[in-house]
């Protein structure tokens, strides 16, 4: 991040995330990856470090997010907005697949954060079965 963000405001992020990454829902307490704060709209394109523009991130979805605000849906082949935790609602754009693997895209915006983000990684899927077998996924 190019400036500081309180100690307040990052614990205000994270309590809104539930101790889980915004974008691919993986648990901070059981993650490999570091999680980190995700400037929504990057400094780099204006964006500002206010709560309203912050998300929770697992090292995974902020690195393939990068910079990018949009991407392309992979379904319809159309540039589409990406995911905005802060002013999208999770079951608006995803929804679980039947055996709560994978993470289905509803709309363009749900598709485009999937493809940009690879939310359905490797290392996510394998979480999530173990998770899962222990009755902790998916997240209620």
């Amino acid at each position: 991040m190019a400036d500081k963000v309180s100690l307040i405001l990052q614990r205000k992020v994270k309590e809104l995330a539930h101790g889980y990454c915004e974008y691919c829902f993986c648990p901070s307490s059981f993650s490999p990856d570091s999680f980190q704060l995700d400037h929504i709209i990057p400094i780099s394109l204006g964006g500002v470090s206010e709560l309203e523009n912050l998300a929770y991130s697992c090292g995974g979805c902020n690195g393939h997010k990068h910079n990018k605000t949009h991407f392309i849906d992979p379904l319809i082949g159309t540039i589409s907005r990406l995911f905005h935790p802060r002013q999208h609602l999770w079951v608006d754009h995803f929804t679980w697949s039947e055996d709560d693997s994978l993470i289905l895209g509803l709309t363009p915006i749900g598709r485009a954060t999937i493809e940009l983000l690879q939310v359905n990684r490797e290392s996510n899927l394998n979480l999530r079965k173990l998770l899962k077998m222990a009755g902790l996924h998916p997240p209620k």
